[in-house]
């Protein structure tokens, strides 16, 4: 909730507190305990054998002027679905606001497994640098492109052949969601297998018709089913690894969904101040989501480890993240308190 919402609704009550009292109440309140909690779901974050990734733009008011091209900020964030007895965890992280690849070496560094993204290049150079990191690309990006094309076509009217060559590509890949979803809910070895000897297939073949129908020139290359058709050579790689992996799925979705509070968010509160607010803020999304996702109920968690969180604090204010585990929102001891 908008602090300036906060702020008008207690003065209505009589309890005048300003909005900028609140903010810095939240950023104390992120430095003092929220980061502890904060560091050790990321830690936690990097032993799970994948992680989906996702960014979105927001907009930063005080420190940066609005015209400056340079002034747009992007929150990040890392989802960890719980697969192989991985924690379920979602956590936000803003870094000066870059949507750089080095801002995602930075955060999972030293990180060994799969991450699913979007075509976004700075994924792929993480790909590239480092061979125990391995980035899976999202499906429904590629489909949504095509689908964006056909949906344009007024009704009753005749497809062009570049809007024909976008059907067929949304509708060959539909089938290859089809078909990978015949084993949704089954084993990751059940996955896999069908994933082997039906969808693959269907990928290679898809391709291979990607392929021609540049070398034949069929849609102008510029033109969005030519560059479309392009995206998908440049993206091939990626797209096909969840071929190799029952746990790797097909899309992004998850990371989508993941970021999605904070988009619905941003349109009520329109901006931060401060990168220090920013920074707050992604601590703050981060416990409350991750709470949610393990069946809790922020508002009590937050009251719970905020009362608990300075009895375990040394005379300078540090905290043993030892002394967090029964903390952590995946605890069992955190049930007694949902």
């Amino acid at each position: 909730v908008p602090l300036n919402r906060i702020s008008e609704g207690n003065g209505y009550d009589g309890l005048n507190i300003s909005r900028q009292v609140m903010a810095g109440w939240m950023i104390r309140l992120s430095d003092y305990y929220l980061d502890s909690v904060h560091q050790m779901m990321k830690d936690e974050l990097k032993k799970a054998p994948l992680i989906h990734c996702d960014e979105s733009p927001f907009t930063m008011s005080g420190e940066k002027d609005a015209n400056d091209p340079q002034s747009k900020n992007y929150m990040w964030v890392y989802h960890s679905p719980g697969i192989q007895d991985s924690k379920k965890i979602y956590l936000y992280e803003y870094d000066n606001g870059s949507r750089s690849a080095a801002v995602i070496d930075r955060y999972l560094e030293g990180y060994k497994g799969i991450l699913v993204s979007d075509g976004y290049a700075s994924y792929h150079t993480l790909d590239r640098k480092h061979d125990d990191l391995k980035v899976a690309g999202c499906w429904v990006h590629c489909k949504r492109k095509y689908a964006e094309i056909v949906k344009t076509v007024k009704k009753g009217a005749a497809l062009s052949p570049a809007q024909q060559i976008a059907r067929e590509a949304a509708e060959r890949i539909a089938v290859i969601f089809h078909t990978d979803n015949l084993s949704k809910g089954k084993s990751s070895q059940e996955i896999l297998d069908n994933r082997q000897q039906s969808v693959k297939p269907l990928v290679d073949a898809f391709f291979a018709w990607v392929k021609e129908q540049i070398s034949q020139c069929t849609v102008p290359p510029k033109s969005k089913t030519g560059q479309g058709l392009q995206y998908l050579i440049y993206q091939e790689t990626y797209l096909k690894v969840f071929l190799t992996d029952g746990d790797v799925p097909i899309d992004n979705s998850a990371s989508e969904r993941s970021i999605r509070t904070f988009c619905i968010g941003k349109k009520n509160w329109m901006f931060h101040n401060t990168a220090n607010g920013a920074s707050a803020s992604a601590m703050v999304y981060s416990i409350s989501e991750t709470a949610k996702l393990n069946d809790l109920r922020p508002y009590y968690y937050f009251r719970y480890i905020l009362t608990e969180l300075p009895k375990r604090s040394d005379e300078n204010g540090n905290i043993d993240p030892s002394k967090l585990d029964d903390l952590m929102p995946w605890s069992s001891a955190q049930r007694v308190n949902a």
